[in-house]
């Protein structure tokens, strides 16, 4: 059966490199790539979704809203307390 394709032409170009250098014919070398593309396993047109649930964790004290500068600074606190324990033992 005869049919036209609109193929890239950077495909055409490797299809026909590879025929002249097996000394096979494009055409078979383009039914080789189909029929091989074609027994491959179809891919899910979409993967299913995991909703992902996190940890809710509740505060005590009033609710400080967590910027990058604030985070910094609870780390910074957190490292000077834990040198001091150290210094301590």
């Amino acid at each position: 059966m005869k049919t036209t394709l609109d193929l890239p032409a950077d495909l055409v170009r490797e299809m026909k490199m590879r025929a002249a250098s097996e000394g096979r014919k494009l055409r078979d070398v383009a039914t080789e790539i189909f029929r091989r593309g074609l027994s491959q396993p179809s891919l899910p047109s979409e993967a299913p979704r995991h909703r992902v649930k996190l940890p809710l964790i509740e505060c005590q004290a009033e609710a400080t809203e967590m910027t990058p500068e604030r985070v910094a600074e609870l780390l910074l606190k957190q490292e000077a307390d834990w040198s001091h324990e150290v210094a301590g033992r």
